[in-house]
C-alpha cells in the first residue's frame, strides 16, 4: 500500500523525480541516524547503584563510563603524567626527591593509599607517584593510575597544614578511585557522537551547523552537571579516607576557608564545575558527623576527647 502511493505521488511530482527522491531519503536516513543517537543517549543515562532495601548506595553514575576501559585511560594517563614532569624538569620546577615539601607528601600519600582500595578494587595494583613542580598555581591533582602532583603555590599561599594537605590529596585520589575522569571520557564520547549527528541532520535540512551548535551547548550543560557532582563525591570520599589515614577532616572547611580568601570574582555557581566556596563549606560541615568519627576511632580518642581544630 505504500509503495502504491509513493510511486502515485512521484508519478504527479512536476520535477525531477530521481532528485527529489534522493534528498529525501537522505533526511530520512540522517533522521534515522539522529534517533539512534538519541537511542544511545538514553541507554547511558545515570543509574544508581541499590542496597536490597531499595536505599541510593551511591551517586547516579552513568553507562557512558564503559565506552573507555579503566587500562585505557590508565595508560593514557601514564603519558600525560610523564610529559608534565619532563615539560617542569626542563624548567628546573621539579622537586628533588630530597625537597622537604615532597618528602612531607610522600609521608601524608604513604598513610592514605592503603585506604583507596575501598573504593576501586584496582587501586592496590596502581603505581602510585607523587611529585612537587615548583608553580605559583593553587592546584593539584591526582590523574588515574594513582598519578599524584602538588604545585607549591597550594601549599605555600594558603599555609596549609598536615591536615588540610590531606583533604586535598584525598579529594584528588577520590576522582581517581570513582574514576570521573574516565567517565568523563565516556561523556564526551557521546557528546561528540550528538554533534556529529546533529551536524549532519542540519545541512540536510539547510540550516547550516545552527542543529550541531545546539547540541553541543547542551552537552556542555550536562556535563557540567555531572562535573559538579563529581566535586561532591570527592570530597566526601577524599574526607573519609583522610580521616581513616588520621588526618581531621575539620581541616577540609578550614581549606576551603582559605580558598575563599584567596578567590576573587569567583564565578556564580551555577556555571562552575564546581560548587561555591560557601556552598561547599556548608557541605563539608555536614559530612562531619560521618567522617569525625573514623578519625577519632583512628586516634584512639572518643569524640568528646578530641581536641578542638585551630582556625
Amino acid at each position: 500500500m505504500d509503495n502504491l502511493f509513493l510511486n502515485d505521488f512521484w508519478g504527479q511530482w512536476p520535477c525531477d523525480r530521481i532528485e527529489v527522491r534522493a534528498k529525501v531519503r537522505a533526511k530520512m536516513r540522517a533522521l534515522h541516524w539522529i534517533a539512534s543517537c538519541l537511542i544511545a543517549f538514553t541507554a547511558l543515562a545515570p543509574v544508581c547503584v541499590q542496597a536490597a532495601d531499595g536505599t541510593d548506595q551511591t551517586p547516579p553514575k552513568s553507562k557512558a563510563i564503559n565506552l573507555v576501559s579503566a587500562e585505557e585511560i590508565e595508560r593514557s594517563a601514564q603519558a600525560q603524567y610523564q610529559q608534565l614532569l619532563q615539560q617542569a624538569a626542563a624548567k628546573d620546577a621539579l622537586a628533588s626527591p630530597d625537597h622537604v615539601q615532597l618528602r612531607r607528601l610522600h609521608r601524608i600519600a604513604e598513610r592514605i593509599i592503603p585506604h583507596a582500595a575501598k573504593f576501586n578494587v584496582r587501586a592496590p595494583q596502581w603505581r602510585w607517584e607523587v611529585n612537587l613542580i615548583g608553580s605559583n598555581q593553587i592546584n593539584a591533582f591526582c590523574m588515574p593510575g594513582g598519578k599524584i602532583a602538588f604545585y607549591s603555590g597550594i601549599i605555600q599561599k594558603l599555609k596549609l597544614t598536615d591536615d588540610e594537605v590531606a583533604m586535598v590529596m584525598g579529594h584528588e585520589i577520590a576522582h581517581a578511585l570513582q574514576e570521573h575522569g574516565r567517565e568523563r571520557v565516556g561523556k564526551a564520547r557521546v557528546a561528540q557522537a550528538l554533534t556529529l549527528g546533529a551536524s549532519v541532520l542540519s545541512h540536510v535540512m539547510g540550516y547550516g551547523d545552527l542543529g550541531g551548535q545546539l547540541v553541543s551547548g547542551g552537552s556542555q550543560l550536562a556535563l557540567l552537571k555531572f562535573s559538579r557532582e563529581d566535586e561532591t563525591e570527592a570530597d566526601r570520599i577524599g574526607m573519609e579516607i583522610a580521616a581513616r589515614a588520621g588526618y581531621d577532616p575539620r581541616g577540609a572547611a578550614v581549606l576551603w576557608e582559605k580558598m575563599a580568601a584567596t578567590g576573587k570574582g569567583q564565578p556564580p555557581q551555577w556555571l562552575s564545575t564546581h560548587p561555591s566556596h560557601d556552598a561547599r563549606i556548608r557541605e563539608i560541615e555536614a559530612l562531619l558527623p560521618q567522617t569525625l568519627p573514623l578519625y577519632a576511632h583512628t586516634r584512639g580518642l572518643s569524640m568528646g576527647a578530641l581536641p578542638g581544630y585551630g582556625r
